[in-house]
């Protein structure tokens, strides 16, 4: 009988969020995804300005993950030919998983790169929100309920099954089945605060006095709910 206590060996999955998790790989990545051609450890190493053997260990990972694939550059000149690197296909070839590795990629990135991940990522769903939402003709002006219907729309059109509960004063958005769950199981600093951050720049744009204050994420396994307030509540992080 095997040893329970005997380590596994990762799943597909895991060693892709693992290697993602590394700003510099996402840096690679990127640059490989970039060129019409395959690259070789010393291409890259110039590209990014990262010394040889650190490209050559992150490329290793990469390529365990399945992310890149290496092989002999085919040449006909006499010596030891290069190794090149490519990107893979992604595994599942339709949209929605493309979309899940690109937002996986860009995740990562900030997570590892900027200052502030949570605050840089609300203010990235911010401008989105502005410049998503549908806006008032001029001179229009738009109640409450109308703007929440308006950032309902929005949110249907990104994947979301959204639903205002209002009772009084009390308003809340549920967000029905999260398009990114995965994501935001892994990344809530980085997930969660560009979804607020995206309700936030909709009502802003909207210019009907609220503000979402508050995103609870999780609060069954499907559902999240954002809390509205009127917006001279200052915002808190999700």
């Amino acid at each position: 009988m095997a040893n329970e206590n005997t380590a596994r060996p990762p799943r597909a999955d895991t060693r892709v969020h693992r290697a993602l998790s590394e700003a510099s790989r996402v840096r690679i990545l990127e640059e490989l995804s970039r060129s019409p051609t395959p690259m070789d450890v010393n291409q890259l190493a110039e590209r990014l300005g990262l010394h040889h053997n650190t490209v050559r260990a992150h490329l290793e990972v990469l390529e365990r993950a399945g992310l890149v694939a290496g092989r002999p550059e085919r040449r006909t000149l006499p010596g030891r030919p290069r190794t090149v690197y490519r990107p893979t296909p992604v595994a599942s070839t339709d949209d929605a998983a493309g979309y899940r590795l690109l937002a996986e990629v860009l995740a990562s990135y900030l997570a590892g790169s900027a200052a502030d991940p949570r605050a840089a990522a609300a203010e990235a769903g911010r401008a989105w929100g502005r410049f998503l939402v549908e806006r008032p003709s001029p001179f229009e002006r738009l109640d409450r309920d109308q703007a929440l219907g308006r950032v309902c729309r929005l949110l249907a059109d990104l994947g979301f099954e959204p639903e205002v509960e209002s009772e009084g004063d009390a308003v809340r958005v549920l967000l029905h089945r999260c398009p990114f769950h995965d994501l935001a199981v892994r990344r809530p600093e980085i997930t969660c605060a560009v979804h607020q951050g995206l309700m936030q720049g909709a009502l802003r744009e909207l210019a009907a006095g609220v503000d979402v204050t508050r995103l609870d994420p999780f609060v069954t396994p499907s559902l999240c709910v954002a809390r509205v307030t009127p917006a001279a509540t200052a915002p808190t992080p999700p």
